[in-house]
């Protein structure tokens, strides 16, 4: 069973009095483990799926499964919990307070969810363990301003880690990142999926930050023009795992 599957899935916005199109007809399956790229120009569909398979929004019509539950009608609080249990959001913008230290930033999932009752002391040990994962255990104390843009979207990234969610929903994470300081990001991502086995699916326009899923999805006009594995990273895998029974 994928852990996600949309069928025949729209989603129409009136604008002005006039229906837009976002969403037309998208039928597609994710398995548990895949690194899936969503690419396509501005106004294809993307980020609407992405909201859509985050429970940000509902569909218009169509079905979404996660994990065999069809999430297309659940009501508010029903969404809420499975966005705080199962989904981790990473961002373009990073979305930290500006007057909280990092581990605080990390922190804040279990500080919203307060039916869990997670003590102090433990939500403080699960956002260093997160800030671990990343490589920023030494920066727990230094507030957004004191970090780099990079720092800032690896805090985003822990933020994201902190309720061990199956899936990981990156929307142009590597949008406001120089080119170096992509690839350094994009590297977690990567390890995520490959170490912990994280079901990733990253939004992008940029071929390049695409490459790093196995498989790339592209959208125009609100459909699934081709879905197709990652060749590419398929090879450069293949040849690692070559390598490394060889040393």
């Amino acid at each position: 069973m994928p852990l996600i599957a949309v069928d025949n899935l729209t989603k129409v916005y009136a604008m002005d009095g006039a229906p837009v199109h976002a969403l037309r007809g998208l039928t597609l399956a994710i398995d548990r483990g895949e690194f899936v790229s969503v690419v396509g120009p501005s106004g294809s569909g993307k980020s609407t799926f992405m909201h859509i398979l985050g429970c940000l929004d509902r569909p218009t019509s169509g079905r979404y499964a996660l994990g065999g539950r069809d999430v297309s009608r659940l009501d508010d609080d029903e969404l809420s919990a499975i966005r705080n249990r199962q989904i981790g959001f990473v961002f373009q913008g990073f979305n930290l307070l500006a007057r909280t230290s990092a581990v605080e930033n990390v922190e804040l999932p279990l500080l919203y969810a307060h039916h869990e009752g997670v003590p102090p002391a433990e939500r403080r040990r699960r956002a260093l363990t997160a800030l671990e994962v990343v490589g920023l255990q030494d920066r727990a104390d230094h507030h957004p301003s004191q970090l780099s843009g990079g720092q800032q979207q690896r805090v985003a990234i822990a933020r994201a880690l902190l309720n061990d969610p199956a899936i990981l929903l990156a929307d142009e994470p590597t949008g406001n990142l120089d080119s170096r300081t992509s690839l350094e990001v994009m590297g977690i991502f990567q390890r995520l999926r490959d170490e912990r086995h994280i079901t990733i699916v990253l939004i992008t326009h940029e071929q390049q930050v695409a490459e790093y899923g196995s498989r790339i999805i592209r959208f125009k006009d609100g459909r699934v023009v081709s879905d197709q594995p990652n060749t590419s990273r398929a090879a450069a895998e293949e040849l690692a795992a070559v390598v490394n029974e060889d040393v």
